[in-house]
């Protein structure tokens, strides 16, 4: 499980480095901040404790993004969510993809790896231009759900896997409505409005599958 881990946490670094935006002076301020928390890597993977730092807002131990004055859902914390969630997606699909035993469910996972790769570059390109630093840290959240299900085979890992699907599209479907119709920041809405549909069709799939397997 560490080395799974660490290989999420590796993408989010590269990404984060590649999306970090600003002077020379923030750049080595943030690296330094990416360096510091890559060590959540060797750390509990069920650790409550650990937070992610994106310039200056960080997410609690609930896993719900606050900024420094103490709002919930900015737009900042939308944009990591859907980082650090897409990323948590792509490697959710690759172990479907690989250790699935329903075809469905192992088609499922390779269609979440390549529409969430794309949601990614998506992401990637908003934060470049809201000078965004992606945290070096999935939410303990994700950690605890790629956990268990590492540890999972045959029909157990199917079912819990497609469990999982479920209530994490069934939340973002929530959130991405919610953004593409409340948000102030035009850019962030757009994001929010072009990713929707393939999330609904994503929930649509995924609950056709556990009605099958019912």
């Amino acid at each position: 499980m560490k080395n799974f881990s660490l290989m999420i946490l590796v993408g989010l670094a590269v990404l984060g480095l590649a999306g970090c935006p600003g002077n020379a002076t923030n750049t080595a301020a943030n690296n330094t901040n990416l360096r510091s928390n890559i060590t959540v890597s060797n750390a509990n993977t069920t650790n409550s404790n650990v937070a992610v730092v994106v310039n200056s807002n960080m997410a609690n131990a609930n896993g719900s993004m606050v900024d420094s004055t103490g709002n919930m859902a900015t737009p900042t914390g939308f944009i990591t969510e859907a980082a650090t969630g897409g990323t948590a997606e792509v490697e959710l699909g690759k172990l479907a993809a690989s250790k699935a035993q329903n075809a469905d469910v192992k088609a499922f996972g390779q269609k979440m790896v390549e529409d969430h790769s794309k949601v990614i570059e998506d992401v990637k390109a908003l934060m470049i231009q809201k000078k965004v630093l992606l945290p070096s840290s999935v939410m303990p959240t994700h950690i605890e759900v790629m956990d268990k299900l590492s540890k999972l085979s045959g029909a157990d890992f199917d079912q819990e896997y497609v469990k999982a699907m479920v209530a994490a599209h069934e939340k973002d479907v929530a959130a991405f409505e919610n953004v593409s119709k409340t948000a102030a920041d035009a850019d962030v809405k757009a994001f929010a409005i072009k990713t929707l549909p393939t999330l609904k069709m994503h929930l649509k799939m995924i609950k056709g599958i556990q009605g099958k397997m019912k």
